[in-house]
């Protein structure tokens, strides 16, 4: 008689433990996914965009650096130029900081240009070089690497950074990308 009976129908019972052998499977790698701890953040992009904030917040008057004036903002708050900043940070301290509460001092570079009302890029007033935010205040303090009569850009630059960035901050300067993404909202904030 159990020759007669299709032999799918004469294995049931392993299909049977197959499916719940998949079921099972299934379900502990959902409870195994549910209680995994998140994927870890990105320390960087999180500097990068604090850095980027920080910077763009500020005022253009903040902002009045290496002889650059910057058109004065209005009366009212929040109707004078916006300032649109990219930022390429370089590193922070403490180095072996894992979250952006733990981080104190940051060193990298800005440029940020001026975005007054039709204002092209290239006539913009412009703002660029090393810069060391301290973290550890609110808003964070922003320093700028600068030239005085006495003591030369880059004699100056080694005074403020340490070595392990004073060579990058010499050397480089925003990514294509940073800089592409930097013009396209240059001009979105310029109404071009």
């Amino acid at each position: 008689m159990t020759d007669s009976l299709p032999a799918w129908y004469r294995h049931r019972y392993v299909w049977v433990a197959t499916i719940l052998l998949v079921v099972t499977a299934g379900a502990v790698a959902l409870v195994k996914a549910d209680n995994s701890k998140a994927e870890p953040v990105d320390l960087r992009g999180q500097i990068m965009s604090r850095m980027r904030g920080t910077l763009e917040q500020s005022s253009p008057e903040q902002h009045q650096h290496a002889g650059h004036s910057a058109p004065p903002a209005s009366a009212a708050k929040g109707t004078g130029p916006s300032v649109i900043c990219g930022v390429h940070v370089f590193g922070h301290e403490p180095e072996q900081a894992t979250a952006l509460t733990d981080v104190r001092t940051v060193y990298g570079f800005h440029m940020c240009g001026v975005a007054e009302p039709k204002r092209p890029w290239d006539v913009a007033v412009k703002l660029a070089g090393p810069v060391i935010l301290d973290m550890s205040t609110d808003p964070p303090g922003i320093q700028v690497v600068e030239a005085t009569v006495d003591v030369r850009f880059v004699d100056r630059l080694r005074e403020m950074f340490p070595d392990r960035y004073a060579q990058l901050a010499l050397t480089q300067a925003l990514t294509e990308a940073e800089m592409a993404d930097l013009r396209r909202r240059y001009d979105a904030a310029a109404g071009l």
